[in-house]
Order: structure tokens, then sequence, then C-alpha cells
């Protein structure tokens, strides 16, 4: 063990704190998040009056996500965690109002700027996994992390159902019924910011760095690109994390995106179709406790495998299912989800482990970053996959990909669960 591995006594209950506050900031943020990634495309298409451009919607929130990723970790490591969580998580609640203001005034460019600025909330929600991991002993890090991923279930589970709601809420406030989930979006993250804001003290990463500094550790952050890739390539086992993370997000969006779109074509209803995305949805963030503890019992490397061992056989299954809806693809998307979540927490926590503590804010940044990136890359690219050679080709091509996180565990292999 080295001494970045040593947690000063008495932090214990200022790590449940945290993670208490982590937990009700992440589910409040993730309101925003979902519910605006299912409305924004609806909107731009009323505003528009056609779907050709629509999809722009979502891709500037993927790039907000992407580009906000590792300007607020540069903001954390500079000062702490809750000045980059309440930046994010303001910059959503802006984003909300711009897109209020985008229905009534039917500003696409306002609808493309708010989108973009909820994307930074989506990499503040990403990054709250992180903080979690400060004050963690190195053996509860992956439980640390997966408690505050596992939050993100109020958010992924409420947000697509607020449109009814929000519409409510929208012609009391006389705006465009559209706008509606955009309002409650607002006041779930403002409420979010001010959480983040009043209790998330001390800061944990600021707290960690003291502790570190006692214990004669070098703590000058160094936050510049350049200077992630040579911590990556002086640490392979970080470097492999960063690729199972990017990786395993890009299998799981690229695949389940696409899905509604076979389902549709097979004649599936709505209704079925968001029950498999339900199901999905409950495969990546309902077993995160679990996926997190068994990280810690069993070692990082090993979770990376099993991560991509139910990506291919979520791919396998949802690959050969025939379009509309089959007992097959509905277990496929579920697996999906599991294996995006063994790979996610996996990798977030073996990143903790093998970087040194003041390049850590910046490598989990540019992470994010690169997660963000392939994602978008991958959801972009699936599109023209199925509408040129179909779903199951899809599947094989993501199915190449998981085993590329199988390849991530084998450079992460260690007899430790921590590096």
């Amino acid at each position: 063990m080295t001494t970045q591995d040593v947690v000063a006594p008495g932090t214990a209950a200022i790590q449940r704190r945290t993670i208490r506050t982590l937990v009700a900031g992440q589910a409040l943020g993730g309101i925003a998040v979902t519910s605006g990634a299912a409305v924004a495309v609806l909107l731009a298409e009323h505003i528009l009056g056609s779907s050709a451009l629509a999809g722009l919607a979502q891709t500037a929130q993927v790039v907000g996500a992407a580009a906000g990723a590792f300007v607020l970790a540069r903001l954390m490591a500079v000062r702490g965690r809750r000045a980059g969580l309440v930046a994010g998580y303001g910059l959503g609640a802006l984003g909300s109002g711009l897109c209020v203001l985008a229905g009534i005034v039917e500003s696409f460019s306002a609808l493309l700027a708010g989108t973009f600025a909820i994307g930074w909330a989506t990499a503040a929600n990403s990054q709250a996994r992180y903080a979690a991991t400060d004050l963690a002993e190195p053996g509860k890090r992956a439980r640390a992390l997966a408690t505050v991923v596992w939050a993100t279930t109020l958010g992924a589970v409420l947000g697509p159902n607020l449109t009814g709601p929000g519409a409510v809420v929208a012609r009391w406030l006389g705006v465009p019924e559209i706008t509606g989930v955009f309002v409650l979006g607002l006041v779930a993250v403002a409420a979010g910011t001010g959480v983040l804001w009043l209790f998330l003290r001390p800061d944990p990463l600021l707290l960690a760095r003291e502790h570190a500094a006692a214990r004669g550790e070098d703590t000058t952050s160094r936050v510049g690109l350049r200077r992630v890739w040579t911590v990556l390539l002086e640490h392979p086992k970080a470097l492999a994390a960063v690729v199972a993370i990017a990786v395993s997000h890009s299998v799981m969006l690229s695949v389940m995106v696409m899905t509604p779109v076979h389902m549709n074509h097979g004649g599936a209803t709505l209704t079925v179709i968001g029950f498999v995305i339900s199901v999905h949805v409950l495969g990546m963030f309902a077993f995160s406790p679990l996926v997190g503890w068994l990280a810690d019992r069993l070692g990082r490397a090993p979770m990376l495998a099993i991560g991509s061992i139910l990506l291919l056989a979520a791919v396998t299954l949802a690959g050969s299912a025939p379009e509309g809806h089959s007992a097959g693809l509905t277990v496929g998307l579920f697996l999906l989800g599991l294996g995006w979540s063994c790979s996610l927490v996996a990798g977030s926590a073996l990143l903790v482990d093998v970087v040194p503590f003041a390049e850590r804010p910046a490598t989990q940044g540019a992470s994010d970053m690169a997660m963000g990136l392939f994602a978008a890359v991958a959801g972009a690219a699936g599109g023209g996959v199925v509408a040129f050679w179909g779903y199951g080709v899809l599947n094989i091509g993501a199915g190449v990909l998981a085993l590329v996180v199988l390849g991530a565990a084998f450079v992460a292999r260690t007899r430790n669960t921590t590096a």
C-alpha cells in the first residue's frame, strides 16, 4: 500500500455526509439531464417544422457534456469538487431556462445554446461519482462511487415521464406545453445546485489534498491535456481504465439508441418500446451498489472482464432478435445496461486507484470527455450502420468493441482490488 492509499483517521463521518449530499444532488440533477434529453428533439422539430435537423438538439447536449467534463475537472482541481459541480449544475439550470425561452420565441439557436448548457449538467452528474472516492478507503472506493451512480436511477426513471406533469405546469405558467418539462428540470437542477452548495462542506477533494500534503505527497494540480496523456502513458492500467469506460459506453449507447428503431420496424408499440428501454435503464443503474461491492471484493480487472462478457451476451441476444418485440431483445437490453454498469464502476475505480493524487481530477475529466466524444461518434455511426446494413450488423460491430473492454481487463489484471 502506498502513501496515497492511506485515508486520514476521523474522515468516516465526513465521507458519509459527502455521499448523502452527492446522492441528493445527483438525483435532482439527473432529472434535468434526462428530462431535457427526452424532449429537446421534439421541441426542435416543433420550432423547425421538420425533423431534418432536430437531432442537432441532442448532439448539442452531448457536445456540451464532452466540453464540460474537462473544463469542470480543471475547475475542481483548483477550487474543489463543490465549485465544479455547482458550476455544472448552475449552467444546467441556465440551459433549461434557455430551452423554455426557445419554445416561447421559437428560436432554434436558443434551443441549441440551452441543450449545450444542459450538457454541462450532464458532465457534472458524471463527475460526481469521482467526488465520492476522494475520502473513501481504498477498499471501499468502488462502493462509494457506485452509490452515487445508483442515485441517477431517480432521474433516469422520472425524467422521461415528466412530459405530462410538465404540460400542466406550462399551461399554468402560460408557456408552450412542450417546454413544461424544462421548467421542472430547471427547478430540480436548481435544487440540486443548492444542496451541493450548502452541504458539500468540507470539500472532499480539498480535504483529501490537505491530508495528502500532510503525508508529504505532491499535491500540485496539473491540468493540461498533454500532461494527462503523459500520465496515461506512464500508467498503462489508467489508460486501460479510460479505454474500458469510453468503449463500453459507446457499445451501450449505439445499441440502445437504435433499438427503438429496430422495434418500431417490427410494429412494436411505443408502450412496449418504453418498457424495454426501462428494463435497460434498470440494468444500468439499479444494481450499481452490488456491482461496486463486487468490484471491491473481486478486483477491478475481474469486473471489467465480467462487464465485457455481459456486453457480448447482450449484443448476441439483441443482434439475433427479430424486428419488433421479443424476450431475447428485452433480456439483451437488460444485460447491455448491466455490462455497462460493471465496466463503468470498475473502470472508474481503477482510474482512481492507479493515478497519483495530484493528477486525478484532470485525468478523470479527460476520461469523461473521451467517453462523451466516443459516444457521440458511436451514436451517429449507429444510425448509418442500421440504415445501410441493419441492426444485426450494428450489434456485430458492438461485439467487436466489447472485446476491446476484455483486452483492457487483461491489461488491468492484478491480484489486489486496488493497484
